[in-house]
């Protein structure tokens, strides 16, 4: 009878060393420094699975490197909602949807906007810019 041959993710031993090997490669110096110094190694069935996972978290690290403050912003909000029932972020959208129009309310109050601008693109080769203001207008020449 055969021995069944031990697996990792779905990985033989010398496959998860190779996958090791070639994700180092991704790593930033410090990082390989950081490893090498805290003892991980590629050589035997449990170091070589705790050097994968930790590559695997450092690579995880990289890729919000890159992103910007939106994305972060928007990638911790699809994280958040994961944990959030159905009830509790449509209660929270509703929340979000008042205070943002009470603060347009305040921002439409504090500078109104008392003059409407219109452009002629007209075909005309004198091209005019018509402003048109409550009381009165007047015609802006471009």
């Amino acid at each position: 009878m055969k021995n069944k041959q031990r697996r990792f993710n779905n990985m033989s031993y010398h496959a998860v060393q190779r996958a090791n090997s070639k994700n180092l490669i991704k790593l930033h110096k410090e990082d390989k420094k950081w490893l090498k110094q805290n003892g991980y190694k590629n050589v035997g069935w449990e170091q070589v699975i705790a050097l994968y996972q930790k590559i695997e978290e450092f690579l995880d690290k990289y890729k919000f490197e890159d992103l910007t403050l939106e994305e972060l912003f928007l990638e911790a909000d699809r994280i958040g909602n994961k944990y959030l029932t159905d009830q509790e972020r449509e209660e929270f959208n509703s929340h979000l949807s008042k205070e943002v129009n009470e603060i347009a309310d305040t921002i439409d109050q504090q500078f109104p906007e008392t003059e409407i601008e219109f452009i002629d693109f007209g075909n005309t080769t004198k091209k005019t810019s018509r402003k048109y203001n409550y009381k009165s207008y007047r015609t802006v020449k471009v």
